[in-house]
């Protein structure tokens, strides 16, 4: 079928319909105008209809990266209904027909790791995109996210767990890896709403400092130790992690090392290492890309992340991140790969968050609702398909004896045995 004879879009739509038939069979409508619409596959009912309000939406159909799909659904350009999984996997096979007419992958590479290497990551800028990202409301993160409101990748031992118990066992997994033991230490740099040093300390009898960059998360977190009566165990700070001084018995940092910058991921390593009291342990946990040379996604991906969601966040290779835990004074003892728990986290935020779709659209703006809305699928199918991947790392200062050592990583996995 083709769009309405009186549309000022069907000779453009109706030629590209034509040429994506012949390559692909997709359960998906294009409408403009509420019109009969285009049909892109053999199908009684679309798992998807795109509706076009205006011409800028038809050029991003007509040149259809992810970039350029996701700006004109956040702009108000498309109206997209159907699954959210299913309107993620459509747009990739949009975006993965139009690459032979986008501009060559790797000049967009070149130039998005220029622009990358001049961000600036100053304490004013960081905290700037820190709280763009996190200070959206915490009304709206508790929609979807756990109770406890952890906001990172979840430890699904059998992958039957629900979603606030995977949250406790990646933190219990977190902290027995860490070797974690009564008043020790602790600092925990990006500590979210909390919920990590709450752990630590009431299960594992530390005494933590937490910080973080978000007002609304500072907030949050110093409410909840207050409420659990341990404002003699947990001291929540709103800081940069430039200006902690030491020591610590063990380090976390959890979702946080994204923000840092890949110029800046050695010295940042060093202040772990400066920070860390003699025989003392840290742990890394955060997104890594899985392409060596850019850290860059597929179809634009990344570029709609970077414009709408993660303002200055950069994704490192895990090479890289070994390379620079290296240069920065750390010996890597323990790499561990996450990367299916962060596909089954996600699709747990995303599942949560559609089923709380009305509720979240009177908590924030149309537009923020639809930039999370395809930021979690994305991410989801991003983790899926190894395009990105999530690395903990355990660690400790370099250039001790190897009798320091322990001979195998038993106790890691003992604690739950």
């Amino acid at each position: 079928m083709r769009l309405s004879a009186t549309s000022p879009f069907d000779a453009a739509l109706s030629p590209w319909a034509d040429r994506l038939r012949q390559r692909f069979d997709l359960p998906l409508l294009v409408r403009w105008n509420n019109g009969p619409g285009l049909r892109l596959g053999q199908f009684d009912t679309p798992r998807v209809t795109v509706d076009v309000r205006d011409a800028a939406g038809a050029a991003a159909l007509l040149s259809p990266s992810l970039d350029h799909l996701g700006r004109a659904y956040v702009e108000g350009h498309i109206d997209v209904s159907g699954k959210a999984h299913d309107i993620m996997d459509i747009a990739h096979r949009l975006a993965e027909a139009g690459s032979s007419t986008e501009a060559d992958p790797g000049w967009v590479r070149r130039i998005a790791r220029r622009m990358a290497d001049a961000v600036s990551h100053t304490r004013d800028a960081d905290r700037a995109a820190i709280q763009y990202h996190y200070d959206v409301s915490n009304a709206f993160y508790a929609e979807w996210l756990d109770p406890a409101m952890v906001y990172s990748c979840a430890y699904f031992e059998h992958g039957n767990e629900t979603l606030a118990e995977a949250q406790q066992n990646k933190i219990d997994h977190i902290l027995t890896k860490l070797r974690l033991q009564p008043e020790q230490r602790l600092l925990d740099i990006g500590c979210g709403w909390g919920a990590l040093v709450l752990r630590a300390a009431q299960q594992f009898g530390a005494r933590c400092v937490g910080i973080t960059l978000s007002q609304n998360q500072f907030d949050e977190a110093s409410a909840r130790v207050r409420a659990a009566g341990l404002q003699d165990r947990i001291e929540i700070r709103m800081q940069d992690y430039r200006d902690v001084r030491g020591p610590f018995d063990r380090i976390t940092s959890v979702g946080m090392f994204e923000h840092v910058g890949l110029k800046n991921l050695a010295p940042y390593f060093r202040i772990i290492h400066d920070l860390l009291a003699p025989g003392g342990w840290a742990l890394n946990h955060g997104i890594t890309s899985t392409d060596p040379q850019n850290g860059e996604t597929s179809h634009g991906g990344g570029r709609f992340i970077d414009r709408y969601v993660f303002p200055q966040g950069e994704l490192p290779h895990i090479g890289t991140v070994l390379t620079t835990m290296q240069e920065g004074g750390l010996e890597p003892f323990d790499v561990e790969s996450l990367r299916r728990h962060y596909a089954r986290t996600l699709q747990c935020w995303s599942d949560n968050f559609e089923a709380s779709s009305e509720r979240l659209k009177s908590l924030v703006n149309e537009k923020t609702w639809r930039i999370w809305r395809m930021y979690l699928v994305g991410s989801q199918w991003a983790f899926e398909n190894d395009e990105i991947s999530l690395f903990q790392v355990l660690c400790r200062r370099a250039g001790q004896t190897v009798d320091t050592l322990p001979w195998s990583r038993g106790w890691i996995y003992g604690r739950r045995a």
